[in-house]
């Protein structure tokens, strides 16, 4: 190279590492496009035996999971379960969750089921902090209100996941606020679930399972769950708070608060004008409602 052309291009150079910088901040920009703001799901999760079922209901999960993943980069996913009941709220800091197979009764196939996520301490020390009334913990994994559901979402299991626990001794208007609290994470590339479900009355629904009239429903069940759906549909979310002014039709259809505050938490993250679309409706054993929900795209 002759002096002239070598004096030239050290002059260019500090251009040249600064393109490159741009270059590659853009392809990181690119990497993250379509994770500003992840979706938010409620998930109807029903019989822990879905886990090993194909039908219509985990297919449609496979095709939530899937449709998320193109347009997304998922960085965690926390879940708040109803089964994981405490007093206090808490989020499980555990770097590799244990699988929990945290009911009876049911076939060894069931029990041998895994779902080896990662956890996240990082993102699960992150809600600690958004919402200080939140502690940390290990004591706690993945229950069978996460890992049925993740196990058609993401099979794979490639994606960091952690829960925050249900305080059993607060009112709804607590669960709703709390999670407002920590609703950023959703730009951070964190899908948050909701999982439980919104009518379930187990002691009503028992004799039905496994048996010909597995379809057949309530009255009131079809009630309250279109009552739920009519409210989610106005926005008048305050009056899903206050849910137990609904009568009987809501008292037998949320005899205990564990599986319906989930949707709590998924509610509580909406925007005023954000889409809210059902991705799953199904009445069943008398006393359940599978409904299923997704927030935003």
């Amino acid at each position: 190279m002759h002096r002239k052309n070598f004096i030239k291009s050290l002059a260019l150079l500090p251009f040249t590492i600064q393109a490159m910088k741009l270059e590659h901040l853009k392809n990181i920009t690119d990497k993250f496009e379509g994770s500003d703001k992840l979706p938010v799901l409620f998930i109807g999760h029903g019989n822990p035996m879905n886990a090993l079922y194909e039908n219509p209901f985990t297919k449609s999960l496979a095709a939530v999971g899937a449709d998320i993943r193109k347009k997304h980069n998922i960085n965690a996913i926390l879940v708040v379960s109803a089964h994981w009941l405490t007093r206090g709220s808490f989020v499980n800091v555990s770097a590799k969750p244990e699988t929990i197979h945290d009911f009876g009764g049911f076939p060894d196939e069931l029990f041998k089921i895994q779902y080896p996520a990662a956890g996240s301490p990082e993102y699960a020390k992150e809600v600690a902090t958004l919402a200080p009334e939140i502690k940390t913990s290990e004591e706690w994994g993945l229950d069978h209100g996460a890992w049925t559901v993740l196990k058609h979402l993401y099979p794979k299991a490639d994606i960091p996941v952690f829960q925050v626990s249900i305080d059993f001794y607060q009112p709804m208007q607590y669960h709703f606020n709390l999670a407002k609290e920590f609703k950023s994470l959703r730009e951070k590339g964190v899908l948050i679930i909701g999982s439980g479900n919104i009518v379930h009355n187990l002691r009503m629904s028992m004799q039905y399972f496994g048996t010909d009239k597995e379809n057949f429903v309530f009255d009131w069940t079809k009630e309250f769950d279109e009552y739920v759906k009519k409210k989610i549909d106005e926005r008048d979310f305050q009056s899903l708070i206050d849910y137990e002014k609904e009568g009987s039709a809501a008292k037998l259809s949320v005899p205990t608060m564990d599986h319906y505050a989930p949707l709590m938490y998924s509610l509580a993250m909406a925007d005023k004008n954000e889409e809210i679309k059902y991705t799953y409706e199904e009445l069943m054993s008398g006393a359940i409602s599978m409904r299923c929900l997704q927030i935003g795209n």
